[in-house]
């Protein structure tokens, strides 16, 4: 590792993402040593063709943790623990056949939702976060809104009572937070998806937990619960980001404010322009190398820490010539990752229909919103990870309830 390492932290990923990445490849490269928590090193890979490269190559840039050559240099009460860590029996620290089988397992479960049912429960729900809302005038449509739908329609889908959304809303997003409440969060959650899997081991449903418990590759319970983790807290924010980022860009961009007077196909190009621009996921730990090797001109060693920056590959201006031209229906981009490890195809195709549908029931329901303050004064989460707004304030005419 460089002396020159970039510390993976500050407020110009709050506030000026894009330049920083231009800047770090410039200064660079399109893999770039940097500093996680604590002086912690590790590499970020900007490049689109160095991306595709680590991700395709599953053997070299592996998933499994306990390669990594930083473990003796690591506090138990490191921060970033939770989301770089050892051991864990969830399917994104699998590797080979056996990660195959549970990528299988989780895919067979999601297909089986039917597209009518995923619509109507993400429209229910989304009416009924409006109507708490919509006799006021005026509402923020990231704490009111987007951090609470995408868990409510997951949570139905997985087969939870509905009057249970509410709690795993709170714990979810308190465990995401990262604050005081973030281990009471993850507890709640623990127990909740225990106690769903007894339920539906004694009484199966049609549901995703049930078809994943009736799966034949004999998974245990706990693998299972983990995943079902996995898959809640990768389905919600992220999802949550992209209706918040896409809604922020229809309400200041002129280029899709036709969105706003009951056009539909904006919709989708805006949630795609999010995808590629200001994707909710910015940065992705991690790979390590499983020996020393080369990745864009830099010597990599047998352990190292390979962190996937997809808004940066997203905007390598060697795929990204004309950053400033609409990316019409291109989805090449690599915000829901690449190779063994992607994001599933049906996961990434309930996560659309979650964010579509909540985007357009705003619109259908509140067909004069409006920002309530300078576009100019919405910030962002200090972090480099995941990007969303702290809030959305906006104000509209007020409508009556369903």
């Amino acid at each position: 590792m460089t002396t020159d390492a970039v510390p993976l932290s500050g407020p110009r990923f709050q506030t000026e993402p894009a330049d920083l990445y231009r800047e770090m490849r410039r200064e660079h490269g399109a893999v770039t040593p940097v500093l996680l928590d604590g002086d912690v090193p590790a590499w970020l890979v900007l490049g689109y063709r160095e991306l595709h490269q680590v991700t395709g190559d599953p053997v070299l840039f592996s998933r499994d943790s306990d390669l990594w050559n930083q473990w003796e240099n690591i506090p138990d009460d490191w921060p970033l623990l939770p989301m770089i860590g050892r051991k864990q029996p969830s399917i994104l620290y699998t590797v080979g056949e056996r990660h195959r089988e549970r990528a299988a397992m989780l895919s067979g479960a999601l297909e089986a939702v039917e597209a009518s049912e995923l619509r109507r429960h993400s429209e229910r729900f989304a009416d009924e976060l409006i109507d708490a809302v919509c006799a006021e005038g005026r509402a923020d449509l990231i704490a009111d809104y987007a951090m609470l739908l995408p868990v409510r329609v997951l949570a139905r889908l997985y087969g939870f009572a509905d009057e249970e959304g509410p709690a795993l809303v709170t714990a979810l997003n308190d465990m995401i937070d990262g604050r005081e409440r973030a281990i009471a969060g993850q507890t709640h959650l623990a127990v909740s998806m225990a106690q769903l899997l007894a339920d539906r081991g004694a009484r199966p449903a049609d549901d995703v937990a049930s078809r994943m418990l009736a799966d034949p590759s004999g998974f245990s319970d706990e693998e299972i619960a983990q995943d079902l983790m996995v898959m809640m807290a990768a389905g919600h924010q992220p999802t949550a980001d992209w209706i918040g980022n896409s809604l922020r860009l229809m309400l200041t961009d002129e280029r899709f404010a036709a969105s706003l007077f009951g056009g539909r196909n904006s919709v989708a190009d805006a949630m795609n322009e999010v995808l590629w621009e200001d994707t909710p996921s910015q940065n992705i730990a991690g790979r390590w190398a499983s020996r020393d090797t080369q990745l864009g001109g830099r010597r990599i060693r047998a352990g190292d820490l390979v962190l996937l920056g997809l808004q940066g590959a997203n905007s390598d201006p060697q795929v990204r010539t004309h950053g400033s031209a609409l990316t019409g229906g291109n989805n090449a981009h690599f915000s829901f990752g690449h190779g063994e490890h992607r994001c599933p195809f049906p996961a990434q195709e309930i996560a659309e229909v979650i964010a579509r549908t909540g985007i357009e029931v705003v619109l259908d329901r509140l067909p004069d919103i409006d920002l309530e303050v300078p576009a100019a004064s919405l910030t962002r989460r200090p972090s480099p990870w995941l990007r969303g707004l702290t809030a959305l304030p906006v104000r509209f005419t007020p409508v009556p309830v369903l």
